[in-house]
């Protein structure tokens, strides 16, 4: 399969073309059934010359370039219109029937906020034509033979065209101060920049790069997500493409009940203000340690490793507190909202450390350097029983210290340092320790 990507140089296409060249390159495996032959990039800075080769090749166009922010509102329809009209038209002169996704926004739909907007206005204009397009070409394809056989496969032909309407894109290398607040407040807070937020309660429909990429790979595929729209509101629609008694004499009929749009199924809304508190909360971590809770595909996972992509260099480094004394040092290294924390423990040759127990809390220890000796003795045991487990960095296991058991690790090297990953269910609250002295023997 041959890719042609239009505004490859731009945040979605940089993001589209890595992810392809990972699925050519074999280095993500998730997709065997694609093989990608040639990735085509063209840009604003590209030789015009090459886009008629690219168009003949092309076994896929993703049509992502566009004008956001021209000096002059013109330059609106020139470069979102006037574009389009020379890709379909390039294409057409090749008799090049490929499939064509087409890179729109929900400024598209022309109402509320949007009503008045000459950039929705043009966005729109590239809809139309593309969905011309789809319809000449399906009306073609229903007029070629009644021949039955033919006539079943005129019926389950796929619209040639892909037309997105995306909400308000964020992710890495996303452009600040340009046309996304989430890269704009992101680089502001990396950074220490001022930034303004004049109505916190303002709630944006976001939608993550990766997210995207993946509804990529997916209509590639053939297996986008179809719809319609009710000004803002995405309609999904059941794609009939596979119905044998769909009426392939009207093709346009069958195009709409597919739905003559596409979406990613995958869009969080978030006002600006909760936006802000979680930057906020990101750019103290190196000061309070603190991880913010990040499930698997929330919204401030996304956001987090967005925030970390602007990080200048003296930033991606920071120190921690080591608490040093003769016996070795402790060393905090995380803590999370509702999972405690994880440190870092070394003792020095022939140390002991611990000799304490805890009510409630438990602990993990992990030697991933030197050889010690973990001792547990249960202060409900009245012969005292003492429990041993000698351990070593070449054999990296988990030992539980046990809630009512008093514990200690001993460096058992006369040499080396015993290093520690120490995780505990709690963090630390000076007010409520829950550490008590008591010697294991």
């Amino acid at each position: 399969m041959k890719i042609l990507v239009t505004g490859a140089k731009g945040f979605v296409g940089r993001n589209l073309c890595a992810n392809l060249r990972n699925i050519q390159e074999g280095k993500d495996r998730r997709f065997p059934d694609l093989n990608i032959e040639e990735i085509y990039e063209y840009d604003i800075d590209t030789d015009p010359s090459l886009l008629d080769g690219f168009c003949a090749k092309a076994d896929f166009v993703f049509n992502l370039a566009g004008v956001n922010r021209p000096q002059n509102q013109e330059e609106f329809m020139q470069g979102n219109f006037g574009f389009a009209s020379t890709l379909l038209d390039t294409l057409k002169k090749h008799g090049n029937k490929c499939p064509v996704m087409l890179s729109s926004s929900q400024q598209a739909s022309l109402t509320g906020r949007f009503g008045n907007s000459e950039y929705g206005r043009s966005k729109k204009a590239g809809e139309d034509l593309f969905l011309e397009y789809e319809k000449n070409f399906l009306l073609a394809n229903s007029q070629l033979s009644t021949d039955s056989k033919l006539s079943t496969l005129n019926s389950k032909l796929r619209p040639r065209v892909l037309i997105y309407r995306f909400p308000n894109l964020f992710g890495k290398w996303c452009r600040p101060n340009y046309n996304s607040a989430v890269a704009t407040f992101c680089n502001a807070f990396a950074n220490d920049l001022p930034y303004t937020v004049n109505d916190p309660s303002v709630e944006l429909e976001l939608l993550y790069i990766d997210d995207l990429v993946d509804e990529m790979i997916a209509c590639l595929r053939g297996e986008e997500h179809r719809c319609e729209f009710n000004g803002l509101e995405v309609i999904p629609t059941t794609n009939l493409t596979n119905d044998t008694n769909n009426d392939s004499s009207d093709s346009c009929n069958s195009c709409s009940k597919q739905g003559r749009y596409c979406y990613c199924p995958v869009t969080h809304k978030i006002t600006l203000g909760e936006i802000v508190n979680l930057l906020q909360s990101f750019a103290a971590q190196p000061q309070t340690l603190m991880i913010p809770e990040i499930p698997a595909k929330s919204f401030a996972k996304k956001l987090y490793s967005t925030y970390l992509s602007y990080l200048p260099k003296e930033k991606v480094v920071f120190p921690l507190k080591m608490n040093v004394d003769d016996r070795g040092s402790f060393t905090e290294l995380v803590h999370t909202l509702n999972c405690g924390q994880v440190s870092i423990n070394i003792s020095k040759p022939g140390i002991t450390k611990g000799q304490h127990w805890h009510n409630t809390k438990w602990e993990q220890f992990i030697v991933v350097k030197g050889h010690g000796l973990i001792q547990q003795r249960s202060l409900n045991d009245p012969e005292g029983k003492v429990l041993e487990w000698e351990v070593n960095g070449d054999k990296i296991e988990a030992v539980h210290m046990l809630p009512g058991y008093t514990h200690n690790i001993i460096n058992l090297s006369d040499t080396e340092d015993l290093v520690t990953v120490m995780y505990c269910n709690e963090i630390f609250n000076p007010g409520k320790p829950d550490t008590y002295f008591e010697p294991v023997k």
